[in-house]
């Protein structure tokens, strides 16, 4: 099935692309944030379902009939635009990856295989630290891993590498939580979930790997000056955010409980109705709040240019980040409209993605 079944072009979607269901739409994003795509999408999906194949991360039948329709190329394609061809392909394989491992993770917790998601954790730890050594690791997902992490590691210096492999030292460990509160029944209250959000979401490594996509390490008075900081956390709350208000019909169903809408309704007495029109306002107050935050951070960029060279390089490349921060907005809104992995209504049985693998890996 092509990704762009609804007459998406490379450069926008068409006005009648897709019906988004009232309770999701989000006029703002259709008008203020034109949607692109990278011209090397249709090699980048190819590419990616062949790599899904060689590294057994989906069986074969389910890449064949799932991969393209759940549309996770589209999404990276939609977002690092001005990345190089090749980085952009290693950070989309990447986000396949990420997308089966979080497939794994509630298949051990929905099968209770503990011991499983132990075992996985060690490895995935010991990976980020020394991905070479795991290249031919006997769990598909390990030498994945491990096969993405060198490629990006190769792009930018020692010191980004380090910084990377310490936010996904915290992203494990977040999974780790969320694990254990979904083994215990534990419904996190609203602000301890949105800070436990930022984690399992990955906030910072999806913000890390604007810089890969500029071709440039940020140093970190500029990284972490507020005005780039702030832009680029509200980028990532908002898909955080308009994921849990997407993805809320199939957490209930799976009985899930790490999802906004199920703090509101559990902690602050919301009815579901009320808790849905909650999420969103906040998404909705979240996008105006972004669109101030990036002229901050764009006049911010403009100031970095001294007419030196590294000025007007550095400029250049918080810029690019910008817009890129940009592009996030409408990639992931579309992506949650037209990927089979939110199509809940259409599965046999909506607790169960069709294409997930139920079995236990990596037991060897």
């Amino acid at each position: 099935m092509p990704a762009f079944q609804h007459s998406i072009t490379s450069s926008a979607p068409s006005p009648t692309a897709i019906a988004v269901p009232p309770s999701l739409s989000l006029p703002v994003i259709e008008a203020a944030f034109p949607r692109q795509l990278h011209p090397y999408w249709p090699r980048l999906q190819e590419r990616t379902r062949t790599w899904l194949l060689e590294k057994r991360l989906m069986p074969p039948d389910a890449v064949a009939e799932y991969a393209d329709g759940l549309c996770y190329t589209d999404l990276m394609a939609g977002y690092y635009l001005e990345a190089p061809d090749e980085v952009l392909q290693a950070i989309a394989d990447f986000s396949a990856w990420f997308f089966v491992w979080d497939d794994r993770h509630d298949r051990d917790i929905v099968h209770h295989r503990p011991a499983a998601w132990r075992r996985l954790r060690r490895r995935l730890h010991s990976a980020l630290d020394a991905p070479r050594v795991h290249l031919h690791h006997e769990d598909p997902l390990v030498a994945a891993f491990a096969d993405t992490l060198t490629r990006l590691y190769s792009y930018l210096p020692p010191t980004w590498n380090a910084r990377f492999t310490r936010h996904f030292h915290d992203v494990i460990e977040a999974y780790d939580r969320e694990f254990r509160n979904r083994v215990e029944g534990v419904v996190p209250p609203v602000q301890e979930y949105l800070a436990l959000r930022r984690l399992t979401f990955a906030h910072w490594i999806w913000t890390d790997l604007l810089e890969a996509a500029a071709g440039r390490e940020l140093p970190d008075p500029v990284r972490k000056h507020s005005s780039y900081r702030r832009a680029a956390l509200l980028s990532q709350e908002f898909a955080a955010w308009y994921n849990d208000l997407c993805s809320l019909p199939k957490e209930i169903a799976g009985d899930e409980v790490h999802n906004l809408g199920i703090s509101l309704i559990h902690h602050e007495g919301l009815t579901l109705e009320e808790a849905i029109r909650e999420m969103q306002r906040l998404v909705a107050k979240c996008v105006d709040a972004f669109l101030v935050a990036e002229a901050d951070a764009l006049q911010f960029a403009l100031g970095l240019d001294d007419g030196t060279a590294r000025g007007k390089e550095l400029s250049a490349a918080v810029r690019t980040c910008v817009r890129n921060m940009r592009n996030w907005f409408s990639a992931v809104y579309w992506f949650h409209h037209e990927s089979g992995r939110y199509q809940v209504d259409s599965w046999d049985d909506r607790s169960t993605p069709p294409y997930v693998n139920n079995e236990a890996a990596g037991e060897k």
